[in-house]
């Protein structure tokens, strides 16, 4: 995997292309400054709101020093037009990823934002983000200077998904190779007993919409079944270690050995069909990927600003640590 098969799966390079196959969208470029307080671990309520919270540290001499986060008065309108224009509720990414492991934090546990202080609280809380500021090229092979990136906010219009119809193709040197579950810590038993009719159906999307088209032969890119049975291009992935293989490895992706080996796909299914995986019982289902990234309740609240008082706490005990220091 090189820099520019990374370059060539961001967004904005991608979405012109394929904009009547993929759910409406809008890019807005990223300010400087807006980056800069996303990457500033320092601060700890959050930007956008309306009504911002704000706290007292009491100092040695009793004054009070107000705590608040910074404002983007401009960039904060342009991003509430975007979200009106899209129906009121987004999903958000930026040039490359969504913080998907950050749902958690959110007060509807959920990726739906209405505001840009919804969307800083998932960004703010997300590794995924902050891998794409600072390791955007992560598992590449050339030794070429790191291409200069502008940085985008990417704003989706929500749409209430099923899990159980998200699927993650892997292409190479333009043939698809492999199709899997895309949630794989869940049984869906609709994908066990429909599996070869859901096959044929992305793969007749891909030679019909994507084979030839991409800007590269070997990449990875996610669609979604809906209930009618038609396809959606949901989003493109560099072909490499950066992307998660799910129910493949890579070492069988890119060998192209083994990959139907321990998975049966149906006798319905002719021989040069892409190697389809999914979960096959609820005893293979596994635990999700992002628990990882949870937190307790109480740095929630401190992250958000919910609770002031245990904000106030906090920095009482920082104080009293630097003092007894």
């Amino acid at each position: 995997m090189k820099k520019e098969h990374v370059l060539r799966c961001q967004f904005s390079a991608w979405y012109p292309l394929f904009r009547s196959l993929t759910i409406k969208s809008v890019i807005l470029p990223l300010p400087q400054n807006v980056k800069d307080y996303l990457l500033d671990d320092g601060t700890l309520v959050v930007s956008g709101r309306e009504d911002p919270p704000t706290c007292s540290q009491p100092d040695s001499d009793d004054e009070a020093e107000e705590i608040q986060a910074p404002e983007f008065p401009e960039f904060t309108t342009k991003v509430q037009e975007a979200i009106n224009s899209l129906g009121g509720s987004v999903f958000p990414k930026l040039n490359w990823s969504a913080p998907r492991d950050a749902y958690w934090i959110a007060m509807n546990s959920s990726l739906k934002c209405k505001t840009l202080s919804d969307i800083f609280l998932l960004f703010k809380s997300s590794d995924f983000i902050t891998r794409d500021f600072t390791q955007p090229f992560i598992h590449c092979t050339d030794d070429s200077p790191d291409p200069c990136i502008e940085y985008e906010l990417v704003l989706r219009k929500w749409c209430e998904l099923i899990p159980g119809a998200e699927f993650r193709c892997f292409v190479k040197e333009n043939k698809l190779i492999g199709i899997s579950q895309r949630d794989y810590t869940q049984y869906y038993d609709h994908i066990s007993k429909q599996k070869e009719e859901i096959c044929r159906c992305i793969q007749d999307f891909f030679k019909k919409h994507i084979q030839y088209k991409f800007l590269d032969e070997d990449f990875v890119f996610d669609v979604y079944r809906d209930s009618r049975g038609k396809v959606w291009l949901i989003d493109f992935n560099p072909f490499g270690e950066v992307t998660d293989s799910l129910l493949f490895t890579w070492e069988e992706l890119i060998s192209g050995r083994n990959l139907k080996g321990d998975f049966s796909e149906g006798e319905g299914l002719e021989q040069d069909s892409p190697a389809f995986r999914c979960t096959n019982s609820e005893v293979t289902v596994q635990p999700s990927p992002y628990l990882s990234y949870r937190l307790p309740k109480d740095f929630v609240d401190l992250s958000t600003g919910e609770d002031a008082h245990k904000l106030i706490d906090f920095l009482k005990l920082k104080r009293n640590q630097q003092e007894d220091d």
